[in-house]
């Protein structure tokens, strides 16, 4: 009857300690998985927003505006208008608009969707001004994009291009 006891105790012990085993892998595997997600966007006019607002409700995702330093007015914004501001650092590649602060916890997400509209066939390079001032090693970019007539993928591609040390996903355009 000992014997029987000390067999029933040990298999008792052994299966409870198995359980406490897989609970706790299941939660260190749960925990991994969870994944946090950050929309971002520049938003010249209010339709990139709109776009942003519905993107993040459909990925249950955060909001970050990239907020130029200096906004645009209307007249910076005439693309008929060779001297206006958007024409001018757009003419330069290497144009960063300074924006009006930094993502401070993008540490904290694995994937980044990055929005825009889209200017002369590709993102404006404020755009570039927020990519250079965060570190995404390690995240996922996606982009999403609003245009009145051009497509996403030029824009896409010249990201991926200028920034081939981070991993792209997927992009969007959002009209």
């Amino acid at each position: 009857m000992k014997r029987i006891m000390t067999i029933i105790c040990t298999a008792t012990l052994l299966f409870s300690m198995g359980a406490c085993a897989q609970n706790k892998t299941e939660k260190q595997q749960n925990t991994h998985t969870m994944k946090k997600t950050l929309v971002t966007y520049f938003s010249a006019t209010g339709n990139t927003r709109a776009a942003a607002e519905r993107l993040a409700k459909e990925l249950n995702a955060d909001l970050f505006e990239i907020a130029p330093e200096v906004p645009y007015t209307d007249a910076d914004l005439n693309w008929r208008d060779k001297n206006s501001r958007s024409t001018i650092e757009m003419r330069d590649k290497s144009s960063r608009p300074a924006i009006a602060g930094k993502c401070d916890n993008i540490a904290d997400y694995d994937t980044v969707w990055i929005g825009f509209p889209v200017w002369w066939y590709t993102a404006p390079t404020i755009v570039n001004t927020f990519i250079e001032a965060h570190d995404l090693s390690g995240k996922v970019l996606n982009v999403f994009a609003t245009s009145g007539g051009s497509d996403v993928k030029d824009s896409y591609n010249d990201l991926k291009k200028a920034y081939p040390q981070y991993t792209w996903g997927e992009s969007r355009l959002m009209n």
